[in-house]
């Protein structure tokens, strides 16, 4: 029985003849300290904004304290191989100051299986998406720049690419599981590589799937995700991989920022102890501008890292906790830990030798106004 059960099952893993479904392409930007929501649905409020959740019943578990704003963009064209699309473009703001754009490309009829493989990583990955995108984030940022506390242009921006299937169909036409999805072919499209992987490497790119009911499957890579889902309107997958991404981006962010700031550090530190500067009033303003950058690398990182939590051990949580492990969140959050160690440690140092250097000046004006003291007494005899 099980013999036969295992034949019919790799006759239908070979049996796939077409997809339908869509492909998603994020770009994400750090666009300043904090956005705020509540003025930036105000402010898009033509655009049809929103502040959606994830909807599935397991999503109670989920705890957004300030759900992001979700807008449409309109439209754009995009021509890869002389093939002219329309994509729906739309955003996705965050209040921790990171937005996310996104670039739909639906494929709204059945299209053959190996020309699916072959089209969709092309499409995904067309260098016309970066020009798409710089007009999206324009025509965004002239929005919402009101609502922008401290807007900056950040060096750092993040990619992801959502492949997304609603159907699998037989030559026939009729709808197939999920498990008719080969490795091969899922390496194939994750990758955008026509070569077949080695086992190991195919073992190693495909260790992160997850499936909620028979007919779901998730399968995460590091730039890339393959979401099996035949409910269109159900997104709460790409939800939370986008919410590591965005998280993910202001990482980095920081990371930057902090790689930016220890040289100047140090060219600072250096050049106070070349000259003389009374009551150490240059190291009071290093000091104050090393507790500000700490204060504010500290707050905008956990504001980041809190603004979605899971307090469940549930699917959309490990298909979140995958993409974070997958993004190498905890290495990134380890750095900026290390980062603002040593700039704390410079914090101690630099007040210390504050408090030393006024300490001795100090004591130089008391030992000189004891000498004139005994001066002038000696003067007035």
């Amino acid at each position: 029985m099980a013999t036969e059960r295992s034949v019919d099952l790799a006759r239908t893993i070979t049996s796939v003849a077409s997809a339908q479904g869509e492909i998603v392409v994020y770009r994400l930007y750090d666009l300043g300290y904090e956005i705020d929501l509540d003025r930036s649905f105000a402010l898009l409020g033509d655009r049809a904004p929103a502040r959606a959740r994830p909807a599935r019943g397991e999503a109670q578990a989920i705890q957004i304290p300030n759900p992001p704003v979700t807008a449409s963009l309109g439209t754009a064209l995009l021509a890869v191989g002389g093939d002219t699309r329309t994509v729906e473009l739309s955003a996705r703001v965050f209040d921790f100051g990171v937005v996310s754009l996104r670039g739909r490309l639906d494929v709204p009829r059945p299209v053959p299986w190996p020309q699916f493989l072959a089209v969709a990583p092309s499409w995904a990955n067309a260098p016309e998406w970066k020009e798409i995108f710089q007009k999206a984030r324009a025509t965004l940022l002239e929005r919402i720049q009101p609502a922008i506390i401290k807007p900056g242009d950040a060096p750092v921006t993040e990619d992801y690419v959502v492949y997304r299937i609603h159907r699998l169909l037989d030559a026939d036409n009729r709808r197939l599981p999920v498990a008719a999805l080969r490795d091969d072919d899922v390496s194939q499209l994750l990758t955008g590589e026509s070569r077949p992987l080695s086992a190991t490497a195919r073992r190693d790119l495909l260790s992160q799937r997850f499936s909620y009911f028979e007919d779901d499957l998730t399968a995460l890579t590091w730039n890339a995700a393959l979401v099996v889902e035949p409910v269109v309107e159900d997104s709460d997958v790409q939800y939370v991989i986008e919410f590591a991404n965005a998280q993910l981006l202001e990482l980095r962010y920081y990371d930057a920022l902090l790689d930016d700031e220890l040289p100047r550090m140090y060219d600072g530190i250096r050049e106070a102890r070349h000259g003389f500067h009374l009551f150490g009033r240059h190291y009071s303003r290093m000091l104050a501008n090393l507790q500000t950058r700490i204060a504010e690398v500290t707050e905008l990182v956990e504001r980041s890292e809190n603004a979605l939590k899971m307090t469940d051990d549930m699917f959309l949580a490990r298909i979140y906790a995958a993409a974070l492990e997958l993004f190498r969140g905890g290495v990134w959050r380890q750095g900026i830990d290390e980062k603002l160690a040593i700039v704390r440690d410079a914090y101690s140092m630099l007040n210390a030798e504050t408090q030393a250097r006024r300490a001795e000046i100090l004591e130089i004006i008391v030992v000189l106004l004891i000498t004139l003291e005994i001066v002038l007494a000696f003067w007035r005899h």
